[in-house]
């Protein structure tokens, strides 16, 4: 389905296409904690994690390259944008990122009808938040804006969606609405937007798939507050994608065998 394929980036351009239409009051009176359930479970943390990193992703993976991991922020407010080249991508990052590089546990916005049955226990349990792309609120926005507020470390996909290719796609506006929000309602608060580019060396990982991953230097979120929210987001959003661009530059995969994966992953659609 359609909505499996869309990423936080879309998802808070879609709470924010909504946001337009509701009265000022109706903003004002959205309960922070509306119909969200989610939490960081230590114990299932502390198993999924290693789990992960240890067992799940070198045995898939023939090797991941991480660079930049210095650029990590291990506390304050921060989002993590990474480019978005896989479903692995949601394995990745928490690997390169999370406890063994930085001592935190990642949240994240993903679609209401991935947090169902059983996967949806886990992912509740885990940091993930829900958000129906059919009906978009403002709840999961105002649940984001308080992770903030208390220093979480969230993960948005700023492209809006999946793409197997090595080019840095327009980013969506939803992920710099959200920080300049949170630092305009919140002054001094300390946002940081860290920008991640992942590379694999097929566009179709497989067993035995290389994995390169570049983090570059945090964006200070109150550098771009200047009282107008829609061009500090839009300049925001520019920088953000200059960055990736950048880190896209100095992560290749060899052309002959991504050109190839690529060919064959095209004539499987």
């Amino acid at each position: 389905m359609l909505w499996e394929h869309i990423s936080p980036g879309s998802l808070l351009d879609l709470i924010f296409l909504s946001m337009l239409s509701m009265p000022e009051t109706a903003l004002a009176n959205t309960p922070t904690d509306q119909c969200i359930d989610s939490r960081v479970s230590p114990w299932l943390s502390a198993i999924a994690y290693p789990l992960g990193s240890n067992l799940l992703l070198p045995s898939f993976f023939g090797n991941i390259e991480v660079h930049g991991r210095s650029n990590l922020p291990t506390s304050g407010p921060v989002i993590l944008a990474p480019v978005h080249r896989s479903r692995w991508d949601a394995l990745i990052v928490p690997h390169v990122t999370g406890p063994r590089a930085t001592g935190r546990y990642l949240r994240f916005m993903v679609t209401a009808d991935e947090v169902k049955g059983l996967q949806g226990w886990f992912i509740r349990r885990l940091g993930g938040f829900p958000i129906n792309p059919r009906r978009p609120g403002i709840a999961s926005f105002r649940y984001s804006m308080e992770l903030l507020r208390q220093g979480e470390m969230m993960v948005i996909f700023p492209e809006g969606g999946i793409f197997r290719d090595a080019q840095v796609h327009p980013l969506k506006s939803g992920l710099a609405r959200l920080a300049i929000q949170a630092e305009q309602g919140h002054p001094n608060l300390g946002v940081k937007i860290v920008p991640i580019y992942l590379c694999y060396s097929r566009a179709l990982p497989v067993w035995g798939s290389k994995v390169q991953v570049s983090i570059g230097a945090p964006l200070s979120v109150d550098r771009y507050i200047t009282g107008s929210p829609k061009q500090d987001a839009r300049k925001l959003t520019t920088d953000l994608h200059h960055h990736l661009a950048q880190l896209g530059e100095q992560v290749q995969p060899d052309e002959e065998i991504w050109k190839s994966s690529h060919a064959e992953e095209v004539a499987q659609l």
